[in-house]
């Protein structure tokens, strides 16, 4: 859905720059690149201040209140660009095109999104929907269908037998229950839903199966919990995900051309990083040197590839520990308190990280992936977390679909749900995945989120 509002709001800008031109005695200065420019600059705007996540901005008086910022930027955006062009020699300093564009694209996007969000919220016209349990999964499962109006799902309640839901230790249900199992051929009669979700925490002898199919005949979408929470939420239920689902999945198995593909990009980025950003590495290195006693750079050993050892660089942001700290006692609250002062904006702009360009074209890294785990943690993450060392069936990245989720993780819950994230990217991998979590991660940065 959210693609879908992208492609639609990106022809309206365009096609507002070619009304604004056609209102004008000739047309103002315009071409198709500027038409092009303008609206990639309207959807770069409006997807870095999130209009394109419907879980945060989930009512029409949400995008209003957000859209003076968008514009903000926009007008900034097509500011340089202007300037550009003159300089340039394609366009003269009286050229006031961008504001028309701008006053017109406005315009015509707010009545779209005002349409596209009556839209959601008509029950009507909403995808009915049954889930079959009562347990966890089928909670998480609830919560993320009302979290989620652009799914444009319409829960009309739970189906579980008595006996299960009543002795739930979760409370009280915060959806009806609509009756047993055994009644889900009438309940189907007559709630009439568009889409049953099997959520049943234990299935084996509890899985109404003819009542299922001969629903499914009858035009009732039936669809598996686990894999629809996947889809909601970028990440795997791993309490609920069956060890068969791995072993005998080839989601988790990658083509070669991919994987090379990947490494050629890593390395043609880290390449390019390590030219662009020399001098400014010579700087923090200097800074670093100036602010504190102690190396450069930090080195530490990280799980890489198949669970192997590497050394990892980074630039140091910490002072020297007085006394040698054993990794599996170090805590986090005492890490944070020997934050250097040059460490402090280091990390706020992630400037820490450039080192690691060089493990990348070692091989030791590559550009997106799971991040690095401490090789002394491994072993112990390993016996708690299900399913750990799958995260080592690729390189670990400079950056990840679980950083730019999760961000920092500490607690052991914490770590757990980067887990889901890290699964979901391995069983998803591919370049357009990401780059999308490259450009993510470029808008973290600048919106300075915990990666």
């Amino acid at each position: 859905m959210a693609r879908l509002v992208m492609v639609v709001e990106g022809i309206v800008l365009l096609a507002a720059v070619w009304i604004t031109m056609a209102w004008f005695d000739g047309g103002p200065p315009g071409s198709g690149a500027s038409a092009i420019a303008f609206a990639l600059f309207g959807l770069l705007s409006f997807y870095y201040h999130n209009f394109y996540d419907l879980r945060l901005v989930q009512t029409f008086a949400r995008f209003v209140r957000r859209l003076p910022s968008a514009l903000g930027l926009w007008v900034l955006l097509l500011a340089v660009s202007h300037t550009a062009s003159v300089l340039m020699g394609w366009s003269h300093p009286g050229d006031l095109s961008s504001a028309a564009y701008l006053a017109v694209g406005t315009g015509l996007i707010l009545p779209v999104r005002g349409l596209f969000y009556a839209f959601l919220q008509t029950p009507h016209l909403a995808k009915r929907v049954v889930i079959l349990g009562t347990g966890e999964l089928a909670r998480h499962l609830a919560a993320e269908l009302q979290a989620s109006p652009h799914l444009h799902y319409h829960l009309l309640g739970h189906v579980d037998d008595d006996s299960h839901h009543r002795s739930e230790p979760l409370g009280p249900m915060p959806s009806p229950v609509l009756g047993p199992l055994d009644n889900l051929a009438e309940i189907v009669k007559q709630c009439e839903p568009d889409i049953i979700i099997v959520a049943l925490v234990e299935r084996r002898m509890r899985l109404p199966m003819i009542d299922l199919f001969n629903a499914r005949v009858s035009g009732t979408l039936i669809e598996d919990g686990i894999d629809l929470y996947e889809r909601c939420t970028g990440k795997l239920a791993l309490e609920h995900v069956v060890p068969s689902s791995f072993l005998f999945s080839r989601d988790f198995v990658k083509s070669a051309w991919l994987l090379l593909a990947r490494r050629l990009l890593s390395c043609g980025v880290a390449t390019a990083g390590l030219v662009l950003t020399a001098p400014l590495m010579g700087l923090i290195a200097l800074a670093i040197k100036l602010d504190s006693q102690g190396s450069i750079f930090f080195v530490q050993d990280r799980a890489g590839l198949h669970g192997q050892p590497f050394r990892l660089v980074k630039f140091r942001t910490m002072h020297p520990p007085v006394t040698p700290v054993d990794p599996s006692q170090r805590h986090w609250a005492s890490d944070l308190v020997r934050i250097t002062r040059v460490g402090k904006w280091l990390r706020r702009l992630y400037l820490d990280e450039l080192p690691q360009f060089l493990n990348i074209l070692v091989g030791h890294m590559d550009l997106v992936g799971p991040r690095p785990e401490m090789f002394d943690n491994v072993k112990a993450m390993a016996e708690q977390i299900p399913y750990y060392a799958l995260r080592t069936t690729v390189r670990p990245g400079l950056t990840g679909w679980a950083q730019i989720k999760q961000g920092y993780s500490v607690s052991r819950d914490e770590v757990t749900e980067k887990m889901r994230y890290d699964l979901y990217y391995i069983k998803h991998m591919s370049l357009r995945f990401d780059l999308r979590i490259g450009v993510d991660t470029v808008k973290n940065i600048l919106l300075r989120r915990g990666t």
